[in-house]
């Protein structure tokens, strides 16, 4: 029986990744971590267990011990956090990280950085500045947490931007149809293929997402360029706006992303792709992608009779 251990299993990306393993082999044993006991993802796990923040000096210790007790085959992250010090620290575990190179998700960690060193390599991204350098240079901005994802702590047309401290970046306000596009590269550093969505956010999330098609061509010179010059790895996500001087990307995140459940229904399994490269050492089937529409609802898991303490896995408590 392979093992799979899937971290973050309490955020929306993880519950993704765990309802895509099950699908693609129910006889996989998967191990669950989170940094809280309770969790919405606990029922999609055989076992459940409670680590630390990544960035916590105990994390890596926990997990590689964690790992190496359970005889875990293969580790999948789900946060940004934990792709980067779980892939930092490869060394500390017997089993592969499905994931880039540290390098390469340290910087996707950091929107400034990020624009900085795709500048030098003629790569489009969004304009950023830290705001003790901004000098007036757009006409409409928005100032966002350099490390921050989703929705959260963004600051649209602010007053002033050098009033917020170098923690956080100034960009452009970038005006038009918003795109999340997934690629996956294969372990030999080819690009397999992508799928691109149109969609709507709500508090950060994806709750209406479109397969769109005509853009595609110009978001594979963009993608082909970034894999040309780092060793992105695995799954992909790139969110982008189409603007009148073109798509333009604004953020990276190198890990499998929170669209995850409703790629694998419209032709592009990149969670199953990282199962057969990284634990059936298999080759890949040509991604399949097809025209069609995904929203996200919201599911209730109820465990009867118990306390919030008593929860734990699907093997313990009923639950629809």
């Amino acid at each position: 029986m392979k093992r799979v251990l899937v971290t973050g299993v309490g955020g929306v990306v993880g519950q993704g990744i765990l309802r895509n393993i099950q699908s693609f082999d129910s006889s996989i044993y998967i191990v669950g971590t989170n940094v809280n006991q309770i969790s919405a993802g606990n029922h999609l796990c055989n076992e459940m267990h409670v680590v630390p923040y990544a960035y916590d000096k105990e994390y890596i210790e926990t997990m590689s011990c964690l790992s190496k007790k359970l005889k875990v085959d293969l580790i999948i992250p789900s946060t940004d956090y934990e792709a980067y010090y779980l892939g930092a620290s490869r060394s500390s575990f017997d089993c592969p990280i499905a994931i880039s190179e540290s390098d390469v998700t340290k910087m996707s960690l950091d929107k400034y950085v990020n624009s900085e060193i795709f500048k030098r390599y003629n790569i489009a991204f969004a304009q950023s500045i830290l705001p003790s350098n901004y000098q007036g240079e757009f006409n409409k901005c928005i100032v966002k947490p350099r490390e921050g994802r989703g929705s959260r702590g963004i600051v649209l047309f602010p007053q002033n931007p050098r009033d917020f401290t170098d923690e956080n970046v100034v960009q452009e306000y970038l005006d038009g149809i918003e795109l999340t596009t997934t690629f996956y590269v294969k372990r030999n550093g080819e690009i397999h293929g992508l799928i691109t969505f149109k969609r709507e956010l709500e508090q950060g999330n994806t709750s209406l997402a479109e397969v769109v098609f005509e853009y595609d061509e110009k978001l594979l010179e963009i993608i082909s360029s970034m894999v040309s010059q780092f060793k992105y790895r695995g799954s992909i996500n790139l969110q982008s706006r189409v603007t009148s001087k073109g798509i333009i990307p604004f953020e990276i995140n190198c890990r499998i992303s929170g669209t995850n459940s409703l790629r694998s229904q419209f032709g592009f399994p990149d969670v199953a792709y990282t199962l057969m490269e990284y634990l059936y050492k298999k080759e890949l089937p040509l991604p399949k992608v097809e025209k069609g529409v995904g929203l996200r609802v919201i599911k209730d898991i109820i465990y009867k009779g118990v306390s919030s303490e008593q929860i734990e896995c699907k093997s313990s408590f009923y639950y629809y």
